[in-house]
């Protein structure tokens, strides 16, 4: 590239000079934001979630620590941070206790004044919902709201969770369609305790044959993957490896032996 007057300057000069400014206005983004002029969790607006929340498994197993933690609304800003743990404390459970983290946009009424609660805490803090608020929410008019296709594969899971042990059939279906449609990166928190739960209930309700086929489904998954965020744990994958040796166990026990 050739300048008026005359002086060749390198071809990529243009893209540098493009990369350099991207990065001055990230950094001046950067300083806003840790002034308070810009919000962090603005940014996570426009990603379609505006609040994550976090439930457990209708298990009466579930420990003190996890059922604490039931309920708690938080902002994306707080769940994007390296360290990010849903509960306070350890889990009391060997192989852990299944939770459901679930993002959601929140168009509709009840989930609107939550997410308004959330923006409105000091320093926007996580705050906490009760069974009856929790409820409320869910059983909201979500499908008539702008957001039902967004948060569809979300509520399903909220609905299923808050009464898979009273209602497993619902429940199972409303897990299966969590595994054929997650497909976003907000989808990606709610996999593994999905398979796991949906496993447990599914051999809870004789459906040993499906269960042993999503084992190995799971399996095939995340095969080699033992790291990364929402990626099966070590404890996980022995929990799936346990759960598939019992399920083998009672495959055999129970086939009737063929008579000459």
């Amino acid at each position: 590239m050739e300048t008026e007057t005359g002086v060749a300057l390198p071809e990529f000069l243009p893209y540098l000079l493009a990369i350099f400014g991207l990065l001055v206005l990230w950094q001046y983004y950067q300083i806003q934001v840790m002034k308070g002029r810009i919000l962090a969790i603005d940014i996570f607006d426009r990603s379609g979630i505006r609040m994550y929340v976090y439930v457990v498994a209708d298990d009466p197993q579930t420990c003190e620590v996890c059922r604490s933690a039931h309920g708690t609304v938080f902002p994306p800003s707080e769940v994007m941070k390296s360290q990010f743990s849903p509960i306070k404390g350890t889990c009391k459970i060997p192989g852990g206790c299944v939770g459901f983290l679930v993002g959601l946009y929140g168009a509709w009424p009840e989930a609107q004044r939550i997410v308004e609660r959330l923006q409105l805490s000091r320093k926007r803090e996580p705050i906490q919902l009760d069974q009856d608020e929790l409820s409320e929410m869910i059983h909201g008019p979500w499908e008539q709201s702008l957001s039902a296709n967004t948060d569809r594969v979300g509520i399903y899971v909220l609905e299923a969770a808050l009464g898979d042990r009273t209602n497993p059939d619902t429940a199972m279906a409303k897990y299966r369609h969590t595994l054929e449609y997650a497909k976003e990166v907000r989808h990606i928190p709610l996999i593994v305790p999905v398979y796991i739960r949906l496993v447990e209930l599914l051999a809870s309700q004789g459906h040993t044959t499906e269960a042993l086929q999503l084992i190995k489904q799971f399996e095939n998954r995340y095969k080699g993957k033992h790291s990364g965020p929402y990626a099966p744990t070590t404890k996980q994958f022995g929990l799936m490896s346990i759960k598939k040796s019992r399920l083998n166990n009672t495959t055999r026990t129970t086939t009737p032996i063929p008579t000459t």
